[in-house]
């Protein structure tokens, strides 16, 4: 009799049709050790295909499984994956471009919670790029709720690396053990709001700008909107507002470009920093999407106010491999609650 797992097939064309498909599918197939091929990679996507990003995420979740791997070339629509078990150990894992070293982070943070000890990661890359949440939004949303759930997670960034031109860097340090669920989170009514301007290589006049407008939008205090200048290879600006009410803490990012106004990046960041105020529910769009795979990895349940494609078709890969039972999302009244039965 034949012990061997039967390989899963994804369709990478499904549901929004780009690297969520492909991010999920590599973590559960090392966490399940199921084998997975996937088709039609990012088919959803102006360039399709498997970009560099991607590329290095398929490459650090096949060294951190000991994975055979089939397809892992520039643009190839196709990739089948075979893991072995997950290896705790040192990592060093550069994007080589401004794509997204947050988005490789997520696809080998949950494997490595459950390697066979200590791992050490260095991230280089993209570490604010407008596709993808930033550090900072990992710094301060994500890797909090993970310790919460007894996760061991520190991070530390070094360098910033905004897009066009990458080359940031920040060091993640992950101790083995499996987290509890996701806790309940529940807002208060009583947001409260913190901002920061981040910059390098760009007058402090701009920086200075956008705080004006944050805290005359927002009414929060010249203390709790503060300038950040950081050592970055290239140019860049994003404004920052964490709003925390009650278990409730939502990171809003928007990105200086090139031709746009400090005033009208501030903006942006205040209009969206206000829009999760009045959905009302205690889970974001962005951490919505990323909680959809801890639940239904180790239990618990969230409210969100905004289910988007990419939180559907990450529930769709995760019932794929877990079963349709292991994680539900269920639309009441204009919310979205989204369980492990």
């Amino acid at each position: 009799m034949s012990n061997e797992v039967e390989m899963l097939r994804i369709d990478g064309a499904q549901g929004e049709g780009g690297g969520q498909v492909l991010r999920s599918s590599l973590a559960l197939a090392g966490l399940t050790g199921r084998p997975v091929e996937l088709s039609r990679i990012r088919a959803g996507r102006q360039k399709s295909g498997l970009l560099r990003q991607h590329l290095t995420a398929v490459r650090a979740a096949a060294e951190v499984t000991g994975a055979t791997v089939e397809g892992a070339e520039l643009r190839s629509a196709w990739l089948r994956f075979t893991p072995g078990p997950i290896r705790g150990g040192t990592y060093h894992l550069a994007v080589g471009t401004a794509g997204s070293a947050t988005l490789v982070c997520q696809t080998v943070l949950p494997l490595l919670l459950a390697a066979d000890g200590p791992s050490t990661l260095v991230f280089e890359g993209g570490t604010h790029n407008p596709a993808a949440p930033p550090y900072d939004f990992l710094e301060a949303v994500y890797f909090p709720l993970l310790r919460r759930m007894g996760a061991q997670v520190e991070a530390r960034m070094e360098r910033a690396g905004f897009y066009p031109a990458g080359g940031g860097r920040f060091v993640l340090e992950v101790a083995p053990g499996r987290p509890g669920p996701v806790p309940p989170l529940a807002r208060a009514g009583a947001p409260v709001f913190e901002a920061w301007a981040m910059s390098a290589g760009l007058a402090v006049t701009v920086a200075k700008r956008e705080l004006a407008v944050v805290r005359d939008a927002l009414g929060i205090s010249r203390e709790a909107a503060t300038i950040r200048r950081v050592e970055a290879p290239g140019r860049g600006n994003v404004v920052h507002i964490r709003v925390t009410d009650g278990d409730a803490v939502e990171l809003v990012t928007a990105f200086g470009a090139v031709g746009r106004p400090a005033e009208v990046v501030a903006a942006e960041a205040v209009e969206e920093a206000l829009r999760f105020v009045d959905l009302g529910a205690p889970v974001g769009e962005h951490l919505a999407d990323m909680l959809v795979l801890l639940v239904g990895l180790y239990g618990g349940a969230f409210e969100t106010g905004v289910w988007s494609l990419h939180a559907s078709t990450n529930l769709a890969i995760v019932q794929a491999f877990l079963g349709a039972d292991a994680v539900q999302a269920e639309e009441r009244g204009g919310r979205w609650y989204v369980a492990r039965p």
